[in-house]
């Protein structure tokens, strides 16, 4: 664990010691991501490529010996959330994806019947389409599931955080951020089949040749529980029922010619995406990532013309990259704001940072936040003990 890493870790052990009066039991954290390519191929059952990064969210955990749950952040000093295992389903606001997860594990039958005392913190970026809220499920899931004795694999606790943000947040996101968020590997990305759960690790190779990835913050906020999410789902249901097949990643070009209007771009979205995942696995497995930025360009197009999820200020960011030496770039998440992903020569990331910020300016949007990620590992408990050995 690098000097950084052991400071964030002392620093939730120190705001559980003092707030809850002991020591917790254990540390979790769990990265953010971000999806190389496969976008809104998830919630059609397709394949997605997402690699973790190297921000995470961090829990505190301790068991008690009654059926009360308390959950507190480290960066909002307050009271905390304080609510009971039966009540669990009933949670709102932020502490709605953490108290769903572990109300979606008791309903798969995670034992014992003792509440817990929780500290989150994290440094993943809010509202950003780098999953902050995957990152805080999948940390709460594995430390709820270690400190209580359970045999549940990444799979089921990758399934609980889903169902928080659809049944308890109301947010109808697919599987993979908490996927991802679970089960990547240090310098990989996972090619991830959403139907089955089966994944493949796929190293990237991004230093060897050169190249980083950026994370373009528009600070245009998105909110995937509100309708436009929703209503593209929707789509995508109504094209698969209208095709005939259980979901889209079962269609093909040819059957698109049964579809017209919406449901056709909708659905073209999702069949040509589910190609250039593909096209992109190939390339890296060849070897050959500078390749992959145009797929990524052409990800941006269809998500900004038949998905219709993109904004002007992600449509910016994207042709000012390019302008000034990206290989591709594309809108990452669920659109409607957040942030754009930037394939580029390192030699060349200071000078698009600049540049995006320059265009963001003379367009009137908000100044994007521009930030070098690299490929990280998943889910772990951090090598912290009671006694503060590490």
């Amino acid at each position: 664990m690098s000097s950084g890493a052991a400071d964030r870790v002392e620093e939730i052990v120190t705001t559980f010691r003092d707030t809850v009066g002991r020591d917790p039991e254990g540390v979790f954290s769990a990265p953010g991501r971000v999806n190389l390519i496969g976008e809104h191929t998830d919630h059609n059952e397709g394949h997605v490529l997402p690699f973790a990064i190297d921000r995470r969210c961090r829990v505190a955990a301790g068991r008690r010996g009654d059926d009360v749950v308390t959950l507190r952040s480290a960066q909002e000093p307050g009271e905390p959330v304080t609510t009971t295992l039966d009540a669990l389903p009933r949670a709102r606001g932020w502490s709605a994806y953490a108290l769903g997860t572990l109300w979606a594990l008791r309903e798969a039958g995670l034992p014992g019947g003792h509440g817990f005392d929780l500290v989150v913190a994290g440094d993943v970026p809010l509202g950003s389409g780098l999953s902050s809220s995957a990152a805080l499920e999948c940390a709460v899931a594995l430390a709820v599931a270690e400190l209580s004795g359970a045999d549940i694999d990444r799979p089921t606790l990758a399934r609980a955080g889903r169902r928080a943000e659809n049944d308890v947040v109301g947010a109808p996101v697919g599987i993979m951020d908490q996927a991802a968020s679970l089960l990547c590997r240090d310098g990989a990305a996972l090619l991830l089949d959403c139907r089955t759960l089966e994944g493949q690790d796929v190293l990237l190779g991004l230093d060897e040749v050169g190249l980083v990835t950026l994370v373009v913050d528009t600070r245009v906020r998105h909110d995937l529980a509100d309708g436009g999410y929703a209503d593209r789902r929707a789509a995508c249901a109504a094209a698969a029922g209208a095709l005939g097949v259980p979901a889209l990643r079962d269609a093909t070009r040819d059957m698109l010619e049964q579809l017209d209007g919406q449901l056709l771009q909708r659905a073209r979205h999702v069949v040509t995406e589910q190609e250039r995942v593909h096209r992109v696995v190939e390339l890296l497995r060849a070897g050959r990532p500078a390749e992959v930025g145009p797929e990524l360009t052409a990800s941006h197009a269809s998500l900004r013309d038949d998905f219709a999820v993109s904004v002007p200020a992600l449509d910016a960011v994207v042709d000012t990259a390019l302008e000034h030496g990206a290989l591709g770039a594309r809108l990452v998440g669920g659109g409607f704001g957040g942030s754009a992903l930037v394939l580029a020569p390192a030699s060349a990331a200071e000078g698009i940072g600049e540049a995006v910020a320059r265009r963001a300016a003379d367009d009137g949007h908000p100044r994007p936040v521009v930030r070098e990620v690299h490929p990280a590992g998943g889910a772990r408990r951090e090598p912290w003990t009671p006694d503060g050995r590490h």
